[in-house]
């Protein structure tokens, strides 16, 4: 036979775009529009019934960037349509762009009831299955012009309604009522499922040739100028090849519906509220004509967000939850990232998302599902098992540049040996639709076929929402098992989760230690000020849970402001959203959070303050939120300095505080002397050079020099900044080829000579920017400060702050959730390579054998660990990444003027690390106090204290957690200063798992490395 596919396929291609598609609906009729426009932020629905409408044509432009208007659509079902299938179809002027980026809205009936979102590949609304003729149309359109803000990474004013200009971007195109041709319709699905399938397969298949031929033979049994009179008789030449069913070996697909929906990103927070509407209107609609949908849903808050302001479409995803149709999944209050928030954050993201799921639904989820966050913390699966969490899904490794990971279905080991199981879709996609090339890709890159047999597939329109369509049922149905497809089967998470534990969790290999994405590693650093306001909110909710606490156990009149708290803590799970705290967002959401965490701030400091009054102090007192003892220089409440011991969770009296002993020849003290300043103390000898640069730090204890030979600490270097694309989120390897060392200071002066604390002050002006140091040295402490004010107008670049060491480290450790991760400090392997920009909370050690120095910091995330000869031998370089100035999608970024501090700790110990971390992060609080009890004290320092509070269940227990920091084994008891009827040991969400040990001193702690304890007490 003649090669003849090319003709064959161009003849059906044709026949589709010309005569097939456009047949889909039979007829159409216009229907009259009004409009009014809001003039600010949305309004519900109600409001804008009530508004004046004005007649509006279609082809007039509409919505300046992010305003709102609504249409009244109206008119009615000609007579001669009884019978058929009538529909309304809406353009309000959609573009090339997908669904979730660009206009969209929702229709509601005449009385204000919501029915369904609209987007361009759902632009329709069933009036009726089999229309009667003549029934009224009467509907409200919601419409929001939502710009399309990223074309190329290319710098735009649309990120922010501020900046966006008044030019309407949408002319209205289309709204009708339309009869839909369903044998047209139903054509054209059977024409594209198997048009897909023959291009996937290979050219020697008989199966491709043998659709091929249907085709042929459908197209001369279809006539082009009788589509609709014809679509059966053309269907009929498709039915054999479509009932041809699958190899008995075909991969197997359990398909899920799914909206990733970012909480926040191209769009403010505001709009995500709608976009969550829309959705899941529009899946609650679906599943009434596909009974067979099962829509996973994850993310607490957006849920809570439908149920606040659309109790309708709230009422029918309890109903669709009730009747198998919708699967709440993922057990966290949003998809946050997964790198940078805290460990008692992380912790709550999964109490407060299991508590919704289990008390509005009734259902307790079983996975962690982040299928688009930048990384995963290794503290996950611990985290996981201790909330009853069986399963974890991602697919975002599927992106790394270097390294493809070798398992898709897998054990995965956190750093305490905890283990969940764990699916990537080899599909590689959170928004499949059902394509062949999908499907065949997730078949070809399943990387444990031959032992394992099936894999997840979530389908929808996703991003900005959207979700599944009908379109994509439709092809789902075909897809069962059909020749040359793995076979589909659409259902629940858990069900392909317990089907791939059952034949696989005794065989599937294990990953040990943190999913790191090799991408997007510049999240660690972009919109400094989210992050630092994310570092101070999370430390600030730490103690006004643990002074109110104190509060409640001390004082009989003192009520726990329970509802504040736990509004607190959503509002900072949700800003900890996968494009907030990463940054990657538009200028309106990080100008929103920058607002919304001083607000945050400022009401827990009032709660904090209020609880501190109730203790009844008279006299200037200090507290101390750590759970360690401190002995720190602090400022008085009349600006001067005093040193004071207080101990860990606990107040003390200012008077008692500064008179406890100090070791003899405490002190420090201060000289300039041939050029140089030379600061003293106790511990540490530095020596500042005319640069204002460290030349000098020399550990007394140790007797060495912690610095590389012949460098210079505190060392800040400039690079440009120039990904290749994901401006915000990208920091690519080539920007160390070139940097600008700023050496040149303005002034160099000592500020502080001591006795209490000594403090140099450093001022440099590079480009368009200046930046002020204070490099500090208190009496006793071994902590070097540098605290820093920058006014930051560069363009494209990155500061970095470096520290090269006279240490030599095969590995760094850096603190992450309850524990710490070590990373190779070589480049051996493409793994290694690959992580040249890695993640750390408050700490970063490198260390050998019997040395180590840690570098501190208070608010920012981003490192960097090379190997660095020198003239004597091998030291480490240890970077803090400080500032970005990408232009996209937020033009201005980080622009303006930043204060933190980061720090150096010579001679640190893991345990030093730790307790010095925690100690910047939690300044000590003057106030006016008596001195208080630690409510809580635990006698082994390998054994932090993460959180002190009350109980969710607002019972007044105490819950504590605790966990083993050092990667040791420890004991310790654990002892309350309140008499306790009861203690347990729970899971995360405080639910009694046993009794407590117990002991004559107390409660008997017994932890293996890294591991995690939650402790509930009753108190007497």
């Amino acid at each position: 036979m003649h090669d003849d596919r090319k003709l064959v396929e161009g003849r059906l291609e044709r026949a589709l775009r010309q005569f097939i598609r456009p047949a889909q609906y039979a007829a159409r009729a216009p229907l009259t529009l009004s409009v009014w426009h809001a003039p600010g932020e949305p309004v519900p629905v109600a409001e804008a019934s009530e508004a004046e409408f004005a007649p509006f044509a279609i082809g007039t432009e509409w919505g300046k960037p992010w305003s709102t208007s609504w249409f009244r659509l109206e008119g009615s079902v000609p007579p001669d349509w009884a019978g058929r299938h009538v529909e309304v179809v809406v353009d309000p002027g959609f573009t090339g762009e997908g669904p979730g980026f660009q206009a969209e809205g929702m229709l509601y009936d005449a009385s204000g009831v919501p029915l369904k979102g609209i987007h361009p590949r759902n632009r329709h609304l069933t009036v009726a299955a089999r229309a009667q003729g003549g029934e009224p149309v009467r509907l409200l359109l919601e419409a929001a012009a939502n710009p399309a803000v990223l074309h190329d990474f290319e710098p735009t004013e649309l990120g922010d309604v501020l900046t966006a200009g008044d030019r309407p971007i949408y002319r209205f195109s289309a709204a009708d009522v339309a009869v839909l041709d369903e044998d047209v319709w139903h054509l054209l699905l059977d024409i594209e499922v198997l048009s897909e399938l023959m291009h996937e397969l290979p050219d020697d298949r008989p199966r491709r040739h043998q659709i091929l031929r249907a085709f042929e033979d459908m197209l001369d049994a279809l006539d082009l100028h009788d589509v609709s009179g014809t679509a059966p008789a053309a269907r009929a030449e498709l039915a054999d090849v479509l009932a041809q069913p699958a190899a008995a070996s075909a991969h197997r697909v359990s398909a899920t519906g799914h909206a990733h929906i970012d909480s926040a990103w191209l769009w403010p927070l505001r709009e995500t509220v709608r976009k969550a509407s829309r959705t899941f209107a529009n899946v609650t609609a679906l599943a009434r004509d596909y009974p067979e949908l099962v829509f996973a849903c994850s993310q607490a808050q957006q849920y809570a967000w439908v149920k606040e302001n659309q109790p309708h479409v709230w009422e029918r995803i309890k109903k669709a939850v009730a009747d198998g149709n919708w699967a709440p999944v993922g057990s966290m209050w949003v998809e946050s990232d997964a790198n940078m928030p805290g460990g008692e954050a992380l912790a709550r993201q999964i109490v407060h998302g299991k508590r919704f799921f289990m008390e509005e639904l009734g259902v307790e989820t079983e996975e962690i599902w982040l299928p688009d966050s930048f990384g995963y913390t290794a503290a996950f699966p611990q985290l996981a098992e201790l909330a009853g969490v069986r399963w974890f899904l991602t697919q975002k490794l599927s992106w790394n540049q270097t390294n493809k990971m070798p398992h898709h279905t897998f054990w995965w080991e956190g750093i305490d040996g905890t283990r969940v199981f764990t699916h990537f879709p080899p599909v590689d996609t959170y928004n499949s639709q059902f394509h062949a090339a999908e499907l065949a890709h997730a078949e070809k890159n399943f990387a444990d076929k031959g032992r394992a047999t099936r894999s997840l597939v979530p389908f929808g329109w996703g991003d900005g929402g959207g979700g599944p369509t009908r379109e994509m049922l439709e092809k789902a149905r075909r897809l069962r098992s059909l020749e040359g497809s793995p076979r589909v089967e659409i259902e629940k998470p858990s069900a392909f989760f317990a089907a791939a534990e059952t034949e696989y969790a005794d065989r599937a290999p294990v990953w040990s230690g943190e999913l790191y994405l090799e991408l997007h590693r510049a999240t660690y650093t972009t919109q400094a000020k989210t992050k630092q306001g994310n570092r101070r909110a999370e430390h600030a909710l730490r103690e006004a849970e643990l002074w109110c606490t104190t509060a409640a156990d001390r004082i009989a009149s003192y009520q726990y402001p329970y509802d504040a708290l736990d509004r607190l803590w959503k509002t900072v799970l949700l800003h900890q959203f996968h494009d907030i705290l990463p940054g990657s967002s538009i200028a309106w959401v990080h100008r929103e959070a920058r607002d919304t965490y001083a607000a945050v701030l400022a009401e827990l400091d009032e709660i904090t303050a209020t609880a501190v009054r109730a203790f009844g102090g008279v006299r200037t007192g200090v507290l101390n939120s750590s759970p360690y003892a401190r002995g720190e220089v602090v400022e008085k409440e009349d600006g001067s300095l005093a040193h004071v011991v207080v101990p860990g969770l606990g107040t003390q009296d200012l008077t008692f505080a500064e008179q406890q002993e100090r070791p003899a020849g405490a002190g420090v003290t201060a000289r300039e002397t041939a050029g140089e300043i030379l600061i003293e103390n106790e511990h540490v000898r530095l020596t500042v050079d005319t640069d204002g640069l460290l030349t000098s730090v020399f550990d007394k204890n140790a007797a060495r020099e912690a610095l590389a030979p012949g460098a210079r600490g505190n060392l800040l270097q400039l690079h440009p900044d120039h990904p290749n694309k994901w401006d915000a989120w990208d920091i690519d390897k080539h920007y160390r080829r070139k940097h600008t060392d700023l050496t040149a200071a303005e002034s160099v002066e000592l500020l502080e000579s001591g006795p209490l604390r000594a403090t140099v002050r450093v001022v440099r002006a590079f480009g368009k920017s200046r930046i002020v140091q204070e490099i500090r040295l208190a009496t006793g402490s071994r902590r070097v400060d540098v605290v820093t004010d920058v006014d930051w107008q560069e363009s494209e670049k990155v500061l970095k702050a470096a520290f090269p060491l006279d240490v030599q480290a095969e590995r760094s450790a850096a603190e992450i959730q309850f524990g710490h991760v070590h990373r190779s400090t070589h480049a051996n392997t493409g793994w290694d390579a690959a992580r040249f920009e890695i993640c750390a909370h408050r700490w970063l050690r490198v260390a050998e054998e019997g040395y180590g120095v840690a570098v501190l910091n208070d608010s920012t995330y981003g490192h960097d660990v090379t190997r660095t000869p020198h003239a004597e031998g091998l030291g480490t370089t240890v970077r803090l990444t400080l500032l970005r100035a990408p232009h996209s999608p937020d033009p201005e970024t980080d622009l303006g003027t930043h204060r933190f501090t980061y720090a150096l700790l010579p001679g640190a110990s893991t345990g030093d690390a730790v307790a010095e971390g925690l100690a910047l992060n939690l300044p000590l609080r003057v106030a006016k106090t008596p001195s208080v009890e630690p409510l809580i004290a635990v006698d082994n320092p390998a054994i932090t204290v993460e959180s002190v509070k009350k109980a969710e269940d607002r019972s007044g227990d105490v819950v504590v957690r605790l966990y083993e920091s050092r990667g040791s084994r420890a004991n310790a008891t654990l002892t309350a200063s309140f008499p306790a009827t009861t203690a347990d040991v729970t899971d995360l969400l405080e639910r009694p798992l046993r009794p407590a040990e117990t002991s004559e001193q107390g409660l008997a702690v017994s932890l293996r490395p890294f591991q995690i304890l939650t402790l509930r007490l009753r108190p007497a």
